[in-house]
Order: C-alpha cells, then structure tokens, then sequence
C-alpha cells in the first residue's frame, strides 16, 4: 500500500508539469512540500513515533509494518485536502503536539494492541497533520507536486521510525521501545514547554 501511494505520488508530480504553461513550479512546490514535514519537530516525532509504534505492533502482526503508516498517509493526504477547500480543522496545533505526546506515552507503556486500533489512532493524528500541511501550502505551490513531497517525506520518517523501532526491540527489548517512547514524551514535553 505504501509503495502504491509512493509510486501515485511520484507519477502524479513528474507528469503535472506537462499540463501547465511554465514548468519547473512543480518541482519548487514538491520541495516545500518535502520540507514541510522534515522542519517541524513536531511532524517529526509524530512520524518517526508511528513508525516506530507500527514496528511494536509488528511484533506480533507483522502487517503492522505497512498498515499503520499507510493509514496515517492516507488520513494525511484527506486532512491536507481539508486545508486547501477552506474547511478548518479546530484546534489544529493542539492536535499536532497532541499527537506527539500520545505517542510518546503509547511507546512508554508499549501496550499489545490488535492492528486497527493504532490505525484509528494514528489516523485521527494524521487528520491534524495533514490539515497543517495544506493550510501552510504557498499558495504559488501546485496542490499535487506539493501533496507528494509531504506524502514522500512522510513515508521516509515512517520508514525511519519503522528501522529505528525494528533496532531498538532487537538490540534492547520491550525496554528499547519503551526508552524510545521516553524520547518522543520527551521532545513532546519541549514543544509543550516552548
């Protein structure tokens, strides 16, 4: 599923160009929208924790994997869309950091769950995420270009998260897991703090 929204992605921004009477916008838009996710400390321990909260659950259904990230992609991709028709999210920013710090205390206590219920978790998450995606898209921006740079950006933080959780559960245990889920509170505890 990930791979398919990454190829969507891709093919949607290399072939939008095409369409459009000055090229090379695209490629600025796809940027930003690869930036956006990457800048932020609060998109960035959201996503690397969902990946490594998808790698926890994998454990013991390994289709966590893919399943979890997927549906914050997708859930993303519809908040962005949320953003850029004008309809507002309320509570936006609380739901970000929200998210951070729920993650973080779900990594601490590194409950069993059965795969959907992260799925709903991080979807709700990614609701807020995506709409700041899409409220913060420049408005010079192609709507496509700049959704796949996020959607990519985003698949390569849940990657990372899924590596980093994979290592932490191999090297350290449940313990890793939980030590990981202390950084995340932790760095959700600063942005609470700033």
């Amino acid at each position: 599923m990930t791979r398919l929204i990454f190829l969507a992605a891709t093919l949607l921004a290399a072939t939008s160009g095409a369409a459009q009477a000055h090229t090379g916008h695209e490629l600025g838009g796809a940027l930003v929208g690869f930036l956006h996710p990457i800048g932020g400390l609060d998109h960035l321990l959201a996503m690397v924790g969902v990946g490594i909260w998808a790698a926890h659950i994998a454990t013991r259904d390994r289709r966590a994997v893919w399943l979890v990230p997927a549906a914050f992609v997708v859930l993303m991709v519809v908040g962005g869309a949320l953003a850029v028709s004008g309809l507002r999210l309320p509570m936006v920013e609380a739901g970000i950091l929200g998210s951070v710090l729920l993650l973080g205390v779900i990594l601490l206590a590194a409950p069993t769950l059965p795969v959907w219920a992260p799925m709903i978790a991080v979807g709700l998450f990614a609701l807020f995420h995506g709409h700041a995606h899409g409220s913060e898209m420049p408005s010079a921006a192609s709507p496509v270009a700049y959704a796949a740079g996020f959607v990519v950006a985003t698949v390569a933080l849940h990657a990372l998260g899924v590596g980093i959780g994979i290592a932490a559960r191999r090297f350290g245990g449940l313990v890793g897991t939980r030590a990981l889920g202390g950084l995340v509170t932790l760095g959700g505890v600063a942005l609470l703090a700033s």
